[in-house]
């Protein structure tokens, strides 16, 4: 498990915390569903913070806050995956948090055309959309820094780094 910026202590109403400067690197990232890949992408971007799944604020339950880190919200990239995407950008709109980057995991398949479409709507909604292609590799690994990546891979996580202010980007290949 990855370190996490929330507080496991039930959330308490009261004063807002002082205001405390704001931890330098990091991207924190969120899955828009269970079984998106967000702790594996946050193994490969480390330092990262794993806050699993986004859910609507509850009784005992606090509102993301990613501390001024750049957001990655990840789905796979099938149309069930994208309509979730849809709901948990509106979810962490509403908390008050910008989504910097929306990472559609691949899954081996060409992605379905209505998850295409979504994803596309999306891309008016957070900073950027960055695909990361399927890596057979992963299925076998017990740890995903283990794998060599292939170069599409490398250049994904690259671009998520730059776009999350991390490292400049300087892409070597066209992408469609």
């Amino acid at each position: 498990m990855y370190q996490m910026t929330a507080d496991p202590r039930p959330w308490q109403a009261g004063p807002a915390p002082s205001s405390r400067p704001v931890p330098r690197g990091g991207v924190v990232l969120v899955g828009a569903h269970g079984g998106a890949g967000v702790s594996t992408l946050a193994g490969l971007l480390r330092p990262a913070w794993d806050m699993g799944a986004v859910r609507r604020p509850g009784p005992g339950q606090r509102p993301l806050r990613p501390a001024g880190r750049p957001v990655v919200l990840v789905a796979r990239s099938t149309a069930a995956a994208a309509a979730r995407a849809v709901t948990a950008t509106g979810l962490l709109a509403a908390q008050g948090v910008q989504v910097t980057v929306l990472a559609v995991i691949g899954d081996g398949l060409p992605e379905p055309a209505e998850a295409r479409y979504r994803f596309r709507v999306l891309d008016g909604r957070v900073g950027a959309v960055v695909r990361v292609p399927f890596i057979p590799a992963f299925r076998l690994a017990a740890d995903p820094l283990s794998v060599t990546l292939p170069r599409r891979a490398q250049q994904a996580l690259a671009e998520i780094r730059a776009l999350a202010g991390e490292q400049p980007y300087a892409p070597s290949v066209t992408r469609p």
